[in-house]
């Protein structure tokens, strides 16, 4: 885990608004990702930057512990063309510390780090943290996911 800092930059994709409790976002967040593979979103996506998945948890009502909103989508050079059905958000600069997942993402290995994440003692702004799927998660069972956690 590393700590950088982060550029802007912009995202389009689909949403839900979800939570942590009672397993809400892993029922939440496999149908968005089932929706993501069974419609081809990633193509239907303008102005694409790179072909790494984000996977953006903003919108936060206080924290980890409360509704946010999860944004799968990619990169984008603008957000002046959305689709229908979809959305932009910009990702404001700022600080974020760096975790990668590694292992098998299909059996947990994201959820794990996260279980990690929410158990360390860090002061976070819970304005946007974000998960990369980029080259190093093409293999699912052999995966690497980044994570960055916005800080103070």
């Amino acid at each position: 885990m590393d700590f950088e800092t982060v550029e802007q930059f912009k995202v389009v994709g689909i949403s839900v608004r979800t939570s942590n409790e009672n397993g809400q976002a892993a029922q939440d967040l496999a149908a968005l990702w089932g929706r993501w593979m069974a419609e081809g979103i990633s193509s239907q996506i303008p102005n694409k930057m790179e072909d790494s998945i984000y996977c953006v948890y903003t919108g936060y009502e206080k924290d980890h512990t409360r509704p946010y909103t999860a944004i799968l989508g990619c990169r984008v050079t603008g957000l002046d063309i959305i689709p229908d059905g979809m959305i932009g958000i910009n990702i404001p600069s700022g600080n974020y510390k760096r975790y990668t997942a590694k292992g098998n993402i299909l059996t947990g290995a994201v959820f794990n780090e996260w279980l990690k994440i929410w158990n360390q003692d860090l002061t976070r702004n819970f304005v946007a943290d974000y998960e990369v799927y980029g080259p190093k998660a093409q293999n699912p069972e052999n995966a690497e996911v980044d994570i960055f956690v916005g800080i103070r």
